[in-house]
């Protein structure tokens, strides 16, 4: 069975923060190379959710895992996202669309957050 991963974000303005979402999307790709990896964004950019998953299938995906890209549970994880990941479903018969966790209280992101803030503590010691 072919598996897709849809990260979603709020989207934005600015390019650059859009950017960053197919950045990850990129390195999802390199680890996990036998899945259909998209990017959405709910807000403000393209593609949209729907028009991501409208990619994953038509790129034969049977199985499409919608994942938030939010730090907490909000509006758009909790509402939005499991709308239109369910609407997406109707649309495609026999294509299973699931939505995942919000990125919540990881211990990456733990991890994450102290090699920032030694890396900024670094450069105002060398600064």
């Amino acid at each position: 069975m072919k598996r897709a991963i849809v990260l979603v974000d709020h989207g934005s303005r600015v390019a650059e923060a859009n950017a960053q979402l197919e950045a990850v999307a990129e390195r999802l790709r390199e680890r996990v190379p036998e899945r259909v990896v998209r990017i959405a964004h709910m807000e403000l950019a393209e593609p949209s959710l729907d028009q991501a998953i409208d990619a994953c299938v038509a790129a034969g995906a049977e199985e499409v895992v919608v994942h938030p890209y939010f730090l907490g549970p909000g509006r758009h994880s909790r509402e939005d996202i499991p709308r239109l990941a369910a609407a997406a479903a109707e649309r495609h018969a026999g294509v299973r669309v699931r939505v995942s966790e919000p990125l919540g209280v990881h211990p990456g992101l733990v991890d994450a957050v102290l090699e920032r803030v030694s890396a900024c503590e670094d450069r105002f010691r060398s600064g």
